[in-house]
Protein backbone atom coordinates (compact mmCIF):
# COMPACT_ATOMS: atom_id res chain seq x y z
CA UNK A 1 0.00 0.00 0.00
CA UNK A 2 1.21 3.46 -1.03
CA UNK A 3 1.00 6.89 1.50
CA UNK A 4 -0.93 8.03 -1.51
CA UNK A 5 -3.11 4.91 -0.64
CA UNK A 6 -3.12 5.70 2.83
CA UNK A 7 -4.09 9.13 2.30
CA UNK A 8 -7.03 8.09 -0.06
CA UNK A 9 -8.46 5.40 2.01
CA UNK A 10 -8.47 7.90 5.10
CA UNK A 11 -10.18 10.59 3.00
CA UNK A 12 -13.03 8.62 1.03
CA UNK A 13 -16.35 8.55 2.75
CA UNK A 14 -17.52 5.30 3.81
CA UNK A 15 -19.25 2.92 0.93
CA UNK A 16 -22.06 1.62 2.21
CA UNK A 17 -24.54 -0.53 0.89
CA UNK A 18 -27.41 2.06 0.24
CA UNK A 19 -24.32 3.97 -1.50
CA UNK A 20 -22.80 1.23 -3.52
CA UNK A 21 -26.00 0.02 -4.92
CA UNK A 22 -27.29 3.97 -5.84
CA UNK A 23 -24.58 3.94 -8.29
CA UNK A 24 -26.36 2.94 -11.84
CA UNK A 25 -24.47 0.03 -13.15
CA UNK A 26 -21.95 0.54 -16.26
CA UNK A 27 -24.16 -1.01 -19.25
CA UNK A 28 -23.51 -0.10 -22.91
CA UNK A 29 -24.77 -0.74 -26.17
CA UNK A 30 -21.73 -2.26 -27.02
CA UNK A 31 -18.44 -1.93 -25.69
CA UNK A 32 -14.92 -3.88 -27.97
CA UNK A 33 -11.80 -4.30 -27.28
CA UNK A 34 -10.55 -0.67 -28.71
CA UNK A 35 -13.44 0.32 -25.83
CA UNK A 36 -11.54 -1.46 -23.18
CA UNK A 37 -8.35 -0.52 -23.74
CA UNK A 38 -9.51 3.23 -23.77
CA UNK A 39 -10.92 2.33 -20.46
CA UNK A 40 -7.78 0.78 -19.21
CA UNK A 41 -6.02 3.59 -20.53
CA UNK A 42 -8.19 6.13 -18.58
CA UNK A 43 -7.81 3.80 -15.09
CA UNK A 44 -3.73 4.00 -15.70
CA UNK A 45 -4.15 7.71 -15.77
CA UNK A 46 -5.54 7.91 -12.39
CA UNK A 47 -3.34 5.33 -10.71
CA UNK A 48 -0.56 7.52 -12.41
CA UNK A 49 -1.97 11.03 -11.21
CA UNK A 50 -2.88 9.50 -7.84
CA UNK A 51 0.85 8.44 -7.25
CA UNK A 52 -1.48 5.04 -6.28
CA UNK A 53 0.29 1.40 -6.05
CA UNK A 54 -2.36 -0.46 -8.08
CA UNK A 55 -2.73 -3.43 -10.84
CA UNK A 56 -5.62 -2.69 -13.41
CA UNK A 57 -7.83 -5.34 -15.55
CA UNK A 58 -10.44 -5.48 -18.25
CA UNK A 59 -11.54 -8.61 -18.98
CA UNK A 60 -14.69 -9.57 -21.55
CA UNK A 61 -15.31 -12.96 -21.86
CA UNK A 62 -12.32 -14.81 -20.85
CA UNK A 63 -10.38 -12.56 -22.43
CA UNK A 64 -8.16 -10.40 -20.85
CA UNK A 65 -8.34 -7.01 -23.19
CA UNK A 66 -5.74 -5.08 -21.07
CA UNK A 67 -3.82 -5.06 -18.01
CA UNK A 68 -0.97 -2.45 -16.47
CA UNK A 69 0.71 -2.93 -13.40
CA UNK A 70 1.99 0.23 -11.52
CA UNK A 71 4.26 0.63 -8.22
CA UNK A 72 5.00 -2.01 -5.80
CA UNK A 73 2.20 -4.39 -8.25
CA UNK A 74 3.54 -7.80 -9.36
CA UNK A 75 2.32 -10.97 -9.67
CA UNK A 76 1.25 -11.29 -6.16
CA UNK A 77 -1.93 -9.18 -7.21
CA UNK A 78 -2.57 -11.55 -10.00
CA UNK A 79 -4.69 -14.05 -7.93
CA UNK A 80 -6.49 -10.90 -6.35
CA UNK A 81 -7.50 -9.58 -10.05
CA UNK A 82 -8.75 -12.93 -10.97
CA UNK A 83 -10.56 -13.74 -7.72
CA UNK A 84 -12.29 -9.94 -6.93
CA UNK A 85 -13.57 -10.93 -10.82
CA UNK A 86 -14.72 -14.18 -10.30
CA UNK A 87 -16.77 -13.08 -7.23
CA UNK A 88 -18.16 -10.20 -9.88
CA UNK A 89 -19.23 -12.86 -13.07
CA UNK A 90 -21.06 -14.88 -9.65
CA UNK A 91 -22.99 -12.60 -8.16
CA UNK A 92 -22.95 -9.77 -11.27
CA UNK A 93 -22.44 -6.98 -8.74
CA UNK A 94 -19.22 -4.93 -7.75
CA UNK A 95 -16.60 -6.83 -5.28
CA UNK A 96 -17.24 -4.03 -2.50
CA UNK A 97 -21.03 -4.31 -2.57
CA UNK A 98 -21.10 -7.94 -2.92
CA UNK A 99 -18.40 -7.79 0.60
CA UNK A 100 -20.33 -5.08 2.43
CA UNK A 101 -23.87 -6.95 2.22
CA UNK A 102 -22.46 -10.47 3.64
CA UNK A 103 -20.96 -7.64 6.41
CA UNK A 104 -24.09 -5.18 6.80
CA UNK A 105 -26.09 -8.85 7.48
CA UNK A 106 -23.39 -10.11 9.85
CA UNK A 107 -21.60 -13.20 7.98
CA UNK A 108 -18.76 -12.20 6.72
CA UNK A 109 -18.02 -13.64 2.83
CA UNK A 110 -15.16 -15.94 3.85
CA UNK A 111 -17.27 -17.60 6.31
CA UNK A 112 -20.06 -18.75 3.85
CA UNK A 113 -20.01 -22.50 3.70
CA UNK A 114 -21.46 -22.17 0.26
CA UNK A 115 -20.63 -25.30 -1.56
CA UNK A 116 -21.30 -22.48 -4.59
CA UNK A 117 -18.65 -20.24 -3.36
CA UNK A 118 -15.52 -20.64 -4.10
CA UNK A 119 -13.01 -19.15 -1.47
CA UNK A 120 -9.60 -20.06 -3.35
CA UNK A 121 -10.67 -18.40 -6.66
CA UNK A 122 -13.09 -15.49 -5.30
CA UNK A 123 -11.74 -12.73 -3.17
CA UNK A 124 -15.02 -10.40 -1.64
CA UNK A 125 -12.28 -7.24 -1.66
CA UNK A 126 -13.43 -4.04 -3.56
CA UNK A 127 -12.21 -3.49 -6.42
CA UNK A 128 -14.00 -5.25 -9.35
CA UNK A 129 -16.78 -4.13 -11.03
CA UNK A 130 -19.19 -5.30 -14.03
CA UNK A 131 -19.35 -4.19 -17.47
CA UNK A 132 -22.87 -4.68 -18.55
CA UNK A 133 -23.92 -4.64 -22.58
CA UNK A 134 -27.48 -4.38 -23.28
CA UNK A 135 -28.13 -6.06 -19.77
CA UNK A 136 -25.57 -8.96 -19.95
CA UNK A 137 -22.63 -9.26 -18.37
CA UNK A 138 -19.72 -8.83 -20.57
CA UNK A 139 -16.61 -8.39 -18.41
CA UNK A 140 -15.13 -6.23 -15.76
CA UNK A 141 -12.87 -3.93 -14.81
CA UNK A 142 -10.61 -5.23 -11.08
CA UNK A 143 -8.07 -3.36 -9.78
CA UNK A 144 -5.68 -4.46 -6.47
CA UNK A 145 -2.63 -3.00 -4.82
CA UNK A 146 -4.45 -0.33 -2.16
CA UNK A 147 -7.28 -0.78 0.28
CA UNK A 148 -10.33 -1.94 -1.12
CA UNK A 149 -12.18 1.08 -1.00
CA UNK A 150 -9.29 2.92 -2.98
CA UNK A 151 -9.24 0.34 -5.56
CA UNK A 152 -13.50 0.52 -5.72
CA UNK A 153 -13.02 4.37 -6.25
CA UNK A 154 -10.20 4.21 -8.20
CA UNK A 155 -12.15 1.48 -11.10
CA UNK A 156 -15.50 3.31 -10.52
CA UNK A 157 -13.96 6.57 -11.25
CA UNK A 158 -12.38 5.14 -14.45
CA UNK A 159 -15.94 4.06 -15.76
CA UNK A 160 -17.62 7.59 -14.97
CA UNK A 161 -14.92 9.44 -17.26
CA UNK A 162 -15.57 6.43 -19.60
CA UNK A 163 -18.99 7.17 -19.63
CA UNK A 164 -18.56 11.05 -19.33
CA UNK A 165 -16.24 10.81 -22.37
CA UNK A 166 -18.61 8.87 -24.43
CA UNK A 167 -22.28 10.52 -23.35
CA UNK A 168 -21.07 13.41 -21.78
CA UNK A 169 -22.03 11.69 -18.57
CA UNK A 170 -25.57 10.11 -19.17
CA UNK A 171 -26.48 7.03 -17.88
CA UNK A 172 -28.42 4.78 -19.94
CA UNK A 173 -31.42 3.46 -18.10
CA UNK A 174 -30.44 -0.60 -18.38
CA UNK A 175 -33.71 -2.40 -19.51
CA UNK A 176 -32.62 -5.32 -16.67
CA UNK A 177 -34.63 -5.96 -13.89
CA UNK A 178 -31.45 -5.47 -11.34
CA UNK A 179 -32.38 -8.02 -9.04
CA UNK A 180 -29.95 -7.62 -6.06
CA UNK A 181 -29.22 -10.98 -4.22
CA UNK A 182 -28.85 -10.61 -0.43
CA UNK A 183 -27.01 -13.10 1.61
CA UNK A 184 -29.78 -15.32 1.97
CA UNK A 185 -30.74 -15.16 -1.69
CA UNK A 186 -29.08 -18.26 -3.86
CA UNK A 187 -26.45 -17.15 -6.31
CA UNK A 188 -27.49 -15.30 -8.97
CA UNK A 189 -25.56 -15.92 -12.32
CA UNK A 190 -25.70 -14.17 -15.92
CA UNK A 191 -24.36 -16.13 -18.22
Amino acid sequence: MSAAGEAREAALAPFTVASLEAVEPFDVSSFTNDDAFELGVIASMLIRERGLDLAVEIVLGDDTVFRAKFGDTDTGNDPWLAGKAALVRHFSQPSLLVRRRFEEAGTPFETLTDPALDHTTMKAHGGSIPLFVQGALAGTITTSGEPDTVDHETSADALAAYRTAHTGGQVRRSARVSARPTPTDPPHREH
